[in-house]
């Protein structure tokens, strides 16, 4: 069975967590990295596991990265495609789930058309691999250790990884640029980086990646936002909105608010508590 390496979740890095100092203290999240060759499309695996036995259930709100995830255990396994907004995930009782979280771009080989298709959609893992699912699930949900579990997925994605190169991985290539450089902020500055027009690299995102240039990058510069408001120390939105790319902080916390369903004071003096 290939190898993975497991490290528990920092808070110092909850990306994607909505109001992490609260959900975390509902709920255990440990993270193991993919070997080769998964690591070309994987970026992780993740298990979260939480016990509410007596305590009334626990909503936690998401703000995904702009990725796939699959997801094991509490029901049937399945595709959960790029979201444009926030969700919302109940925990009750006793509960265990490992989630397969993608690189951008990096489910593209896999569904075998465009992931525009896949955006905001739930459904089986069975419609992309078909039965042979069915024996991974079981075998993943059966397993005790977490290791162990996550070494189950690698297993079986590893057997289905393509050998080439994938025209998806240069698009993963330009997503995480965009991830790690604050200084992209405008989409005909990502498009200037990677030598493309900016028409090519809106028809390679809705192909690939399954969301427009504009929302990946919204979607982590609002992440950067969230954790400057949760780092405890007062935050100048004004001077922070045009580091951002924003023209003005007006925009910053209306995009905030319409992300995160509250403005970003409000979430900041929520996270100090």
């Amino acid at each position: 069975m290939p190898a993975v390496t497991g490290v528990r979740t920092v808070h110092q890095d909850a990306r994607g967590i909505v109001a992490p100092t609260a959900g975390l203290t509902k709920f255990g999240l440990n993270r193991y990295q993919p070997g080769e060759p998964t690591n070309r499309f994987v970026d992780r695996y993740w298990i979260a596991t939480w016990d509410l036995t007596g305590q009334n259930p626990h909503r936690q709100q998401v703000l995904a990265h702009p990725v796939v995830n699959v997801i094991f255990g509490d029901g049937p396994a399945r595709v959960v495609g790029v979201t444009t907004r926030m969700t919302v995930r109940t925990l009750a009782g006793q509960g265990r789930v490992l989630g397969i979280m993608f690189r951008p771009a990096g489910f593209r080989p896999f569904l075998g058309r465009a992931m525009c298709t896949a955006t905001d959609r739930v459904f089986p893992l069975t419609n992309v691999f078909g039965s042979q699912v069915r024996a991974v699930d079981r075998a993943i949900c059966g397993t005790v250790d977490e290791e162990e579990m996550a070494g189950e997925a690698e297993s079986f994605l590893a057997r289905l990884c393509p050998a080439d190169a994938q025209p998806s991985e240069a698009v993963t290539a330009i997503v995480e640029e965009v991830a790690r450089d604050p200084a992209l902020r405008r989409v005909d500055a990502v498009a200037a980086a990677a030598g493309l027009s900016v028409r090519t690299l809106q028809r390679l995102f809705a192909e690939h990646v399954g969301v427009s240039p504009k929302t990946v990058i919204r979607r982590y510069r609002i992440y950067e936002a969230a954790e400057r408001a949760r780092a405890g120390a007062r935050v100048d939105w004004a001077t922070l909105a045009p580091e951002l790319g924003y023209s003005d902080q007006a925009h910053l916390v209306r995009d905030f608010t319409a992300a995160f369903g509250m403005p970003p004071e409000r979430y900041a003096r929520q996270e100090r508590r």
